[in-house]
């Protein structure tokens, strides 16, 4: 899995709409502002704004330092330089200074309440780029306390939390997540803390929604190994792996064949068999005689089994053996005759007598997918229909 990551971190000012070198938006110029803003204090304040505005972020710091040694400042004047600062520092790079400015601007209850929420989150920003998550988080969260709704924000505090190791209350961010980078993740949190059910709730999703080899690689071998499943679902994942094209050694086709000649399927034999010739993983090597007698065994069994189907067929039906009407079936579903085949596993599911009536109602959908025909999939409830359509 990949970790996850906020794209274009240092777009995300820009973004937001802030401006860092200009002066702020609704406010009463220092140009305008004689009788509030005095000649000694506006004058190196408007020459550090065009600095900035110019691109000279750590010439405009300098002169302000100008407006600084001038005694008796009125709160507005404070208010413009604080935020002139502020702007110039980000723009030079000074995240500490930048911090401190901003926060006094957001505090002076002199911002518009149209560019508070932009300083807001550009003083969030700052802080998660210096690293002091601590103060990212505060920050971020007292932008989401007044627009819940801020999707970026809500980005950085989930990241705030992963990279400062706060996991749980990352995890708690991601629930419901649907992206392919907020479930990478949120599995990435599960593995950390060991939450072996989680991941794998969270792998299914992946694999459903973007059905990659290297999900499904990593949800079949974690299945297979779960407490308690059972081997008599082998056959089925080796199915599954054979669709999503990760059979590759010749000991998993040759299993393969071998439970589906178990299974009665000689079909089903034939076809894995072909598909490891095709492959290159059979029919070459020292075990090439063993290929090939595996698949001279499915071809004569299939003649039998043609030969006797009907009679096979009728003692099912009389000792009602629902597992051995539904093996004919599936296999009848192998050979190309799927209605056919689809009509022998409905009636044997309709017995009752099944030793294991999920997995042949298992059985059953795989039966009707190979026959083409169309299948409901049920996936997570979190996933939406278009990508339940897609499944």
């Amino acid at each position: 899995m990949t970790k996850f990551r906020l794209a274009h971190l240092g777009l995300v000012l820009a973004a937001i709409g802030f401006t860092a070198a200009a002066p702020m938006a609704g406010l009463t110029s220092v140009a305008y502002a004689a009788d509030t803003v005095r000649a000694e204090v506006g004058k190196p304040l408007q020459e550090a704004q065009k600095l900035a505005s110019s691109g000279k972020a750590k010439e405009a710091l300098a002169k302000l330092k100008e407006a600084d040694a001038i005694g008796n400042k009125s709160d507005l004047e404070k208010f413009q330089i604080e935020y002139t600062r502020g702007s110039a520092a980000l723009a030079a790079g000074d995240n500490d200074t930048a911090a401190k400015s901003f926060e006094y601007v957001l505090n002076s209850g002199k911002v518009p309440a149209a560019q508070a929420p932009k300083i807001a989150e550009a003083l969030a920003t700052i802080y998660y780029r210096a690293k002091d998550y601590p103060k990212a988080i505060t920050a971020i969260q007292r932008v989401l306390k007044d627009n819940p709704g801020n999707a970026q924000m809500k980005d950085l505090l989930t990241q705030a939390y992963y990279t400062s190791g706060k996991y749980a209350e990352a995890a708690k961010e991601l629930q419901g997540a649907r992206s392919e980078q907020s479930l990478q993740m949120l599995a990435n949190i599960q593995l950390k803390q060991n939450d072996k059910a989680g991941y794998v709730q969270t792998l299914e999703k992946l694999a459903s929604s973007y059905p990659k080899a290297s999900y499904w690689a990593d949800l079949l071998n974690r299945v297979v190994g779960k407490p308690g499943f059972s081997t008599s679902l082998n056959l089925d994942v080796l199915r599954l792996k054979l669709a999503l094209g990760q059979l590759t050694k010749p000991g998993e086709y040759m299993e393969m064949g071998q439970l589906a000649l178990q299974a009665a399927n000689p079909a089903e034999t034939l076809k894995i068999v072909d598909a490891g010739y095709k492959k290159g993983a059979l029919g070459t090597g020292a075990d090439a005689g063993r290929h090939q007698r595996l698949k001279d065994l499915a071809v004569k069994t299939q003649a039998e089994n043609a030969k006797n189907q009907a009679t096979a067929e009728e003692t099912a039906r009389k000792e009602k053996d629902a597992d051995a009407l539904a093996n004919m079936g599936f296999a009848l579903v192998s050979e190309g005759k799927g209605d056919q085949g689809l009509k022998l596993i409905d009636e044997a599911i309709k017995l009752g007598s099944a030793r294991k009536p999920e997995e042949m109602k298992l059985h059953y959908g795989i039966a009707q997918y190979n026959a083409g025909k169309k299948i409901r999939c049920r996936l997570h409830p979190e996933v939406g229909e278009g990508q339940q359509r897609r499944s």
